[in-house]
């Protein structure tokens, strides 16, 4: 017989190892430098430093996290639709 509650374990277990990624992720820098534009984006893609010819542009660094924020967020509900075939799969969601 099949223990529910040993999936919550293993979804738990995932749950911690997405966590423990995503603090890797934002310890995590890429630098790039190319046509006079230099980048500095961390691994969960927030941009820390954006300079154009050695000079830092602010307003161009928040429009692009405001770009890949929305991005993700858009990622995310999509996601967030996958839940219930994902809560039928491990025998929930029934009504």
């Amino acid at each position: 017989m099949n223990n529910p509650f040993s999936q919550l374990g293993e979804i738990n277990k995932m749950r911690q190892q997405a966590m423990q990624i995503q603090k890797e992720l934002q310890a995590e820098e890429v630098n790039v430098d190319k046509n006079g534009v230099q980048i500095v984006i961390t691994g969960d893609q927030k941009i820390k430093e954006i300079k154009v010819n050695g000079r830092s542009d602010n307003d161009v660094k928040e429009a692009v996290n405001e770009a890949v924020k929305k991005s993700q967020e858009v990622a995310a509900k999509k996601l967030a639709s996958m839940q219930g075939g994902l809560a039928g799969l491990l025998g929930g969601g029934g009504q």
